[in-house]
């Protein structure tokens, strides 16, 4: 199903890398910003999530959280997240659910890989709605940061 700007975002539980289930409604009323990653400790993923961590004051400035999403193990997750030193949860959808109901799951990748997390930004209202949704096909590539902050700025 097709994720679409005005929908109420998909409900979802996860755990974290401290073994902490977090969900969706832990975020109600914070916006929030979704970022799923294909994998841990890649070029790409870890480029990107650093220049969260190293930005993450304009997003809390912005009344927003981060969290990022991948399919890796929370055990490998947690080890990416200490030597990265990320400032934000990073969750297991090692289930491949939440991806799913995100439209966020690339059929095939490389190496023979299926069913891993495409590379995508939601933007979430503290109403649960979606305010921005980018679901890239090239995990070369990464998500609009200048458009996720201009999405914030308008739900100040």
């Amino acid at each position: 199903m097709a994720i679409t700007v005005g929908q109420v975002a998909p409900d979802f539980k996860l755990f974290n890398t401290e073994k902490k289930e977090i969900s969706l409604s832990d975020y109600k009323g914070k916006n929030l910003v979704i970022l799923f990653f294909p994998l841990a400790f890649t070029g790409v993923c870890t480029a990107e999530l650093c220049n969260i961590r190293d930005n993450y004051n304009v997003y809390t400035s912005l009344n927003a959280e981060v969290i990022g999403i991948s399919i890796d193990s929370l055990f490998s997750l947690g080890a990416f997240k200490k030597e990265q030193n990320y400032n934000f949860h990073l969750l297991s959808d090692f289930n491949k659910t939440v991806s799913k109901a995100y439209d966020s799951l690339y059929e095939t990748f490389g190496f023979g890989m299926v069913g891993v997390t495409k590379r995508s930004a939601f933007v979430i209202d503290k109403n649960g709605v979606i305010q921005y949704a980018e679901i890239l096909e090239d995990a070369g590539k990464q998500p609009d940061f200048d458009a996720i902050k201009a999405c914030l700025e308008s739900l100040k």
